[in-house]
């Protein structure tokens, strides 16, 4: 299929687009049915927004999950129906990855992905937000609090890459032939299964399958992520905690925890030895008390 512009992320065929869909839909009908639906348009694109929340709560400062490298909001499974319990929840599709938003103009530096998610917030008249992030999300977290930290309440990461520390070189090489649609699904397997620590990865769990489609069928287009500058850490001062993947195969997580006390004024960040980079789906009622105990703190 013939993207009308260069460096777009797109579906590599027709039939590329409808498997992913096929594999979408299966895997978002496991999560509770949202409130409501936002396709929002912004300068980069459509990004779809999903907003779930209960009744009794639905006037508390919001939460926002932003996915991994990927991912899409059905990546959020494991901690959605406990999030909810006790705050709104938004949860995006990102731009220029595999989901129900749609790119349509080329994003070029940290400068547009911290843009077109600020159009977000503008958007859904979110006077005060609560970030959360997982690996790549946890940065676009940061991204967004650096550039435009008017809206932003407090941030929660799990694991996040390029924010303490760099990613493994390691790493780098085992993505490389992961990330081209082409190769082999076994290797994206392999992959998927040494980020989670080892775990078995088959389509017998929607999500994992989702993810898997999201490799095979969509070509990412978007530029790797800068980890950011002691002096932009520093001038940081809105609430942050910090969860580092004891077992993560990412980066070094002591190292990430040292410097983000180091460097970092208002911030709770510790490792949990047993957790590898798939935190979220692995220690969800752990992870959902945490972020819930220090936005309470930090509101």
């Amino acid at each position: 299929m013939e993207n009308p512009e260069k460096n777009i992320g797109n579906f590599i065929s027709e039939k590329a687009k409808t498997d992913f869909y096929q594999a979408y839909n299966e895997a978002i009908s496991q999560l509770p049915k949202p409130n409501k639906i936002n396709n929002i348009k912004t300068q980069y694109g459509i990004v779809s927004v999903y907003s779930f929340y209960k009744k009794e709560n639905e006037h508390k400062e919001p939460l926002l999950l932003l996915p991994g490298r990927s991912a899409s909001t059905p990546m959020w499974k494991p901690n959605l129906e406990g999030l909810m319990k006790e705050r709104p929840v938004y949860t995006i599709d990102a731009l220029g990855e595999p989901g129900m938003s749609e790119q349509t103009r080329r994003i070029e530096n940290r400068f547009d992905q911290a843009k077109w998610l600020h159009e977000v917030l503008v958007h859904l008249k979110l006077e005060k937000v609560h970030l959360m992030g997982v690996s790549f999300g946890g940065w676009n977290a940061m991204n967004l609090a650096l550039l435009h930290p008017q809206q932003i309440a407090s941030i929660s990461l799990l694991d996040p890459v390029f924010v303490f520390e760099p990613i493994s070189f390691k790493m780098i090489a085992a993505s490389i032939p992961a990330s081209i649609p082409f190769v082999p699904k076994f290797i994206r397997e392999k992959m998927l299964s040494y980020i989670s620590g080892g775990a078995e990865v088959n389509d017998s769990d929607p999500i994992a399958k989702l993810i898997e489609s999201g490799m095979s069928n969509y070509k990412v287009k978007l530029p790797i992520p800068a980890p950011f500058k002691d002096s932009e850490l520093e001038d940081l001062d809105v609430p942050i905690l910090a969860i580092m993947a004891g077992k993560s195969t990412m980066h070094n997580s002591e190292k990430a925890v040292k410097r983000g006390k180091k460097l970092v004024r208002n911030i709770q960040i510790e490792v949990w030895p047993d957790a590898s980079h798939a935190i979220n789906g692995e220690f969800p009622d752990e992870v959902n008390e945490k972020i819930i105990s220090f936005i309470q703190n930090a509101a």
